[in-house]
């Protein structure tokens, strides 16, 4: 069987997802198997991959479902069908964006670092941006209301160094130590089959964010570790499929409520909770503005 089974989903990233699938067919020392899913592309993404990796399984959605979606299609396709995964399902599965570019040992070093933390649900690498900064996504807390509550009013980045109030994007840990962390990002989420079988696929009512997060604390409540391994480091381009601004903000907000319904509203006082929802819907209403203005500002002149 092979060590990965990697799905990629794309959305009118042909050319990065042409360079993301180059740098993964130069991967040296670790077997795989590639499933892209195409969600609904209009850019010809779907042509090229026939075209220049014929030996990928392609996947052509007629709808774009979202990333939880898409991503389940390419599982289900690699053998991770739960809750009875197939004989020939690979070790680990791989989410990867299209926007990121692997160096020839990443593979090889991350299946190898989860050989040897036999306890580890999930691992990611450290990903760094084009200008070589932390893309700060790849460790996280979970949002908890009191975390939710510091990131929201600002907090977090105004105090980047505290324990309490930077707990969202763990900004006060060393980028160069490894760590035991809520969650990694779904740009780059090596997961144990395992404990695919444990916790199950993606949920599917997370449409762009948060079904990583989500992901993360099904398994570690099944028992597994999150870890975060910066001896591998992987370019990610980021955002190059949001090119909606106003969706991807609504989607990032309905995620968290989601999120916050799911996991915490059950155990949180009524009148607490009414204050949550209302401090989501608040940031949400803002960040439309926010949207709405910089498309004013950016959108090219006739």
């Amino acid at each position: 069987m092979p060590d990965l089974g990697i799905v990629i989903v794309n959305y009118n990233t042909r050319d990065l997802l042409k360079d993301c699938l180059a740098s993964v067919y130069e991967s040296r020392g670790v077997s795989f198997k590639v499933c892209v899913v195409d969600n609904a592309s209009t850019d010809g993404s779907a042509d090229m991959v026939r075209e220049s990796f014929p030996f990928v399984t392609l996947i052509e959605s007629p709808h774009n479902g979202g990333y939880a979606y898409a991503n389940n299609l390419g599982l289900r396709a690699l053998g991770f069908e739960w809750p009875h995964l197939r004989d020939d399902v690979p070790r680990y599965a791989l989410l990867l964006n299209p926007d990121t570019l692997l160096p020839p040992n990443a593979l090889a070093e991350m299946v190898q670092f989860m050989d040897a933390h036999q306890e580890a649900g999930i691992a990611g690498p450290r990903l760094v941006r084009q200008d070589g900064s932390l893309d700060l996504a790849c460790r996280r807390s979970f949002p908890t209301p009191e975390v939710a509550f510091y990131r929201i009013v600002g907090l977090s980045k105004l105090f980047p160094r505290s324990r309490r109030f930077a707990r969202y994007n763990l900004t006060y840990l060393d980028p160069d130590e490894m760590a035991e962390v809520d969650s990694v990002v779904g740009a780059f989420m090596m997961v144990r089959r395992e404990a695919i079988a444990d916790a199950g696929l993606l949920d599917e009512d997370f449409f762009l964010y948060g079904e990583d997060l989500d992901w993360a604390y099904r398994i570690k409540k099944a028992g597994w570790k999150v870890y975060y391994y910066p001896q591998v480091t992987v370019l990610h381009y980021k955002k190059a499929s949001s090119r909606h601004s106003r969706r991807a903000k609504n989607e990032f907000y309905r995620s968290m409520l989601i999120f916050y319904r799911k996991h915490f509203a059950p155990e949180t006082p009524r009148w607490l909770g009414k204050l949550i929802e209302l401090g989501i819907y608040l940031r949400w209403g803002l960040g439309i503005v926010e949207a709405y203005v910089g498309d004013l500002f950016l959108r090219p002149r006739e």
